[in-house]
């Protein structure tokens, strides 16, 4: 599916759950939003702006990545630079596909406790993502040397805090932390030397934080549009880079007889807009 499919199918259920006020006019409004619910999202990731993400180098393996990786003439063998996403193929001058934008899901449980037009709460979600980030390395040979990741799924815990002004509408704000599972791969064009990469699926700390409406269409049942920034570190990640069947001569050999190398932004960061819906008890 596009993205602007995908944007539009969001749009006209958003469109459909700002007309439900009416429907809510049935419901007691000193019992609105009071009490525990369950209850889903579905809606999009999309990555943060273009931003100078590259990969950084550890040419004799001591645990500092500000190293350079240099051929046997002292060049930089990693003069083609780097891009934001993913390469079309192994030459810098061809460029790099856009970041994967993507659907996202989950379940949630929570509770929220009314006061007068107030309401504060709480809940933890479920939540996976689809959307992928790439960054990629060209060097001299040429080749191409591509990280990934994406979100498998995390576990979160936020607040909320909001106000109704009665006809069974909620505005609110929520943050809390997040513990997400991060995927990462790597590929290369890079035939000659071995490479093994470590903490492939690494466990990773972050929060989020955004704002959203919710509305009742059924005196136990709402719906809503929710808006998330998420960010997770993720700096766990290292690429080792041995012999295999380049001589010792090789860029990556020539001052330890390995190098380790990884992305330069530890951060993994999407925004999410969803649809929600929760049964309320």
């Amino acid at each position: 599916m596009k993205t602007p499919i995908k944007f539009s199918a969001v749009s006209a259920i958003a469109v459909a759950m700002l007309a439900t006020p009416a429907f809510a006019q049935t419901v007691k409004e000193d019992t609105d939003f009071d009490g525990v619910y369950v209850g889903g999202h579905f809606g999009y990731s999309a990555q943060s702006s273009p931003r100078g993400e590259g990969v950084t180098f550890d040419t004799n393996v001591d645990g500092d990545y500000s190293d350079t990786v240099r051929t046997a003439a002292g060049a930089n063998a990693f003069a083609p630079g780097f891009c934001r996403g993913s390469a079309r193929t192994a030459l810098a001058a061809d460029g790099c596909r856009q970041d994967q934008n993507d659907i996202e899901y989950g379940i949630r449980i929570g509770a929220d406790k009314r006061y007068g037009n107030f309401v504060i709460g709480a809940l933890v979600e479920g939540s996976r993502s689809e959307a992928k980030d790439s960054v990629t390395a060209f060097s001299s040979t040429p080749a191409n040397y591509v990280f990934t990741r994406e979100l498998d799924y995390a576990i979160s815990a936020r607040a909320r805090a909001g106000y109704t002004p009665g006809g069974g509408i909620l505005f609110y704000g929520t943050g809390g932390a997040s513990y997400g599972r991060i995927d990462n791969s790597f590929r290369t064009t890079n035939g000659a030397n071995a490479f093994t990469p470590r903490n492939g699926k690494d466990w990773s700390w972050g929060w989020q934080a955004g704002g959203g409406v919710e509305a009742k269409i059924a005196p136990n049942m709402s719906i809503g549009l929710e808006y998330l920034y998420n960010t997770y570190t993720n700096d766990d990640y290292v690429v080792n880079v041995g012999p295999g069947t380049a001589p010792a001569t090789n860029p990556f050999l020539l001052r330890s007889g390995q190098t380790d190398m990884r992305r330069s932004d530890p951060n993994f960061e999407f925004h999410s807009i969803r649809v929600t819906t929760a049964f309320r008890f």
